[in-house]
């Protein structure tokens, strides 16, 4: 089966920026390297020979991590890794250490910067200190451990993205309890899909959240998810709409206010718990739009030593810097971003839409709180630059050290627009990795140039590769992304799969190990270029197939959006008997929104199928075109590709979609009528 032709791309392509000699030299990623010179007597050439010593010789490099960042464990380690027999399953890490997150966080406390700085839709900026920071802390975990929260129990919380949640959370780390969150956007099905399974004993909850100008209130959905955890014990109420809100009685759940929790009892210093390495330190859950969200469990010890490489050696966050990605709690980013506290940053958190009152909003923020790497999903971006959105000439942002991407793939264009509009001197970093290992695959390196539409650099540790359908590596080609050695911060298990045990995992194998014995498939369609950049070309279940002929959808994306009056799209292949295919693809025009889908105008769609043509190929011009109100997408801001084929192959949409994991429900509507009127489409030939 042949590789979807791209646009060959030239030797001489020149990059859209390069690392000055200053931050090559005081780069951490560079201090890391002449540390390995001194102390190991390790020399590299460049980035891609450590990389090749980091994924080749797993156990000196990620003891190197461990010593490098100064790990504290209150006992030694056996030894580095041990593998099972076969597969990724089953390997342990540094057996014998015990350690904690939150503690690694604390060692950052000082008193010349801010620990948060916060501002939502109906708060301005404000700052939390270390010595508050660690004072509620302490106050929240005194709470848990005298409502009998102990190691291994489980913690929730369904609060927006504010300070209470990044405390709520460390309380329940120092404890060596097991935190989970979800976002107060989700629907309260989600919700209890996700949180029954992991039997929480504390639930942290918010009275409401302001969105887009609107306060919604959520104490009547929670106290209905009350009723569908038996296993909780107690409530703690965040008042966030309302100073006065109080909580209703509940005859089986004792509830009580966030204040009241801060103010009970003396004060007992912080302390932190040791536990195993491998011990869980969170449970995030896969999107669940195509079945019951898988709760994915992650080691304590594994995302500590993940973050500290990925954010230090990766994106460059060094002590002092300020750190902002735009999130929800509901998103592994939040989980990510919190972990700029273990490098000595300052956290910098929005709570509300990234487009109201305008999309400047979030600008503004990073310039008032002298943000320097600045984060968000790629639709944001785009969505940016759509708005005209440019701050080139103008004394804005000049605090900025990198703008981050993630998500989703962020097309040329939107590399282009970075540099066209935001500012020429900043250094681009698009990653990709997800809820799975709570982290990136691919990401940023500071010895190395940005060129448009392509990642950096596979990340150390990470040996990543992509497969042609023969399981062989290839180069310059569109191919399978697989991981051929375990990292530490994959999940340990499922929960409710086995946790770990011999007979277990058949949620966790099912999800990646299907396909290749041994080797995790991630299920994204890459090409690895010659120069070792990475290009994410979107879901290797979403590609389209025509006449045998793979094709990434981000790339009709890039072409479709470029059009002027294309607002949004989505593209989907279905197989037909026969070894036919028919590929529609759905637009949204600006300005349009409630126009019926059979009002497109000929002529711009005549414009997408030029542009697809002239751009791609004549194999990448759909075979019908139909307009849209909106396009659905999750919650963590990804297109819906994948269900909504399953919808007009004639599967139930109640099957294949749950409206509650999605941003806007009412979106798969038009769908389910499409999947009616285009039977003859995918009949008649």
């Amino acid at each position: 089966m042949a590789a979807a032709k791209t646009p060959i791309q030239p030797e001489n392509k020149k990059p859209l920026w390069k690392p000055d000699r200053r931050l090559i030299d005081q780069s951490q990623l560079k201090r890391y390297l002449d540390w390995l010179f001194v102390k190991k007597g390790l020399y590299f050439r460049d980035y891609h020979d450590l990389w090749d010593w980091s994924t080749t010789d797993l156990e000196d490099f990620w003891q190197s991590i461990w010593q490098y960042f100064n790990i504290q464990s209150h006992r030694d380690y056996q030894e580095v890794i041990e593998k099972p027999a076969s597969g990724m399953i089953g390997t342990r890490w540094f057996p014998g250490a015990t350690l904690n997150y939150a503690e690694h966080i604390f060692r950052n406390k000082t008193n010349e910067r801010p620990a948060i700085l916060f501002q939502s839709e109906q708060h301005p900026l404000t700052s939390l200190s270390w010595n508050e920071l660690e004072k509620q802390v302490a106050a929240v975990a005194q709470f848990l451990r005298e409502n009998n929260v102990r190691s291994g129990d489980r913690v929730v919380s369904v609060l927006p993205n504010i300070p209470e949640a990044v405390v709520a959370f460390l309380a329940t780390n120092s404890l060596g309890a097991i935190w989970s969150s979800c976002s107060p956007d989700f629907g309260t099905p989600s919700i209890i899909d996700r949180f029954r399974q992991i039997e929480p004993k504390v639930l942290f909850a918010v009275d409401g959240y302001s969105y887009n100008g609107k306060k919604i209130d959520k104490t009547d959905a929670l106290s209905d998810l009350q009723t569908a955890l038996p296993s909780l014990k107690k409530v703690v109420w965040v008042a966030s709409l309302d100073p006065d809100f109080e909580p209703r009685t509940n005859a089986r759940v004792e509830s009580v206010l966030w204040h009241s929790v801060l103010q009970t009892g003396p004060a007992l210093p912080l302390t932190f718990e040791p536990v195993p390495f491998e011990h869980p330190i969170w449970i995030l859950f896969s999107s669940g739009t195509t079945g019951k969200p898988k709760a994915i469990t992650h080691s304590v010890g594994g995302c500590l030593l993940e973050h500290l490489k990925a954010l230090a050696l990766h994106q460059d966050v060094q002590p002092g810097d300020r750190y902002f990605w735009y999130s929800t709690t509901g998103w592994m980013m939040w989980n990510y971003s919190v972990a700029s506290l273990l490098v000595g940053a300052t956290l910098v958190i929005y709570d509300g839409s990234a487009g109201y009152p305008n999309m400047d909003v979030l600008w503004n923020l990073a310039d008032r709180a002298k943000v320097n790497h600045f984060g968000a999903g790629a639709a944001y971006l785009l969505a940016c630059m759509r708005a005209g959105l440019s701050f080139i000439d103008s004394s804005r942002l000049v605090h900025l050290k990198t703008i981050g991407s993630t998500g989703s793939p962020l097309p040329p264009e939107g590399y282009r627009w970075v540099y066209e509009s935001v500012r020429k001197d900043v250094w681009l970093i698009s990653i990709s990795g997800g809820t799975d290992i709570c982290s990136a695959f691919v990401g940023g390196c500071p010895l190395l140039p940005v060129y448009e539409g392509e990642i950096q650099c596979r990340m150390l540790g990470c040996k990543l590769e992509s497969f042609d359908e023969s399981a062989k590596p290839i180069r310059e080609e569109l191919g399978e992304m697989v991981i051929l050695e375990p990292m530490p911060s994959m999940p340990i298990y499922f929960w409710n799969d086995g946790n770990g045990e011999p007979n277990g995992n058949q949620k966790y194998r099912a999800s990646y190990f299907e396909q290749y014995d041994g080797i995790w498939r991630h299920g994204d369609w890459i090409k690895i270029t010659d120069r070792k950049t990475v290009i994410i070309y979107g879901r290797s279940d979403a590609t389209l197939n025509r006449d045998g002929v793979r094709i990434g959808t981000s790339e009709v994306y890039s072409a479709v959006e470029s059009v002027p009056d294309v607002a949004d799209s989505l593209v989907i292949c279905l197989e037909l008997p026969g070894g036919r295919y028919f590929m529609p693809l759905f637009v949204v025009l600006k300005g349009q929104t409630d126009v019926p889908a059979t009002e497109l105008n000929e002529e711009t769609a005549q414009r997408i199928r030029l542009a697809l043509r002239s751009q791609y190929s004549p194999r990448h011009v759909p075979d019908a075109l139909f307009q849209v109100p909106e396009i659905p997408y999750t919650i963590s801001g990804k297109k819906v590709e994948t269900p909504i084929k399953k919808i007009l192959m004639g599967l139930s949409p109640d099957r294949v979609a749950s409206r509650d994991t999605l941003r806007n429900p009412s979106a798969l509507d038009i769908f389910i009528q499409l999947a009616d009127t285009m039977k003859s489409d995918l009949t008649v030939k």
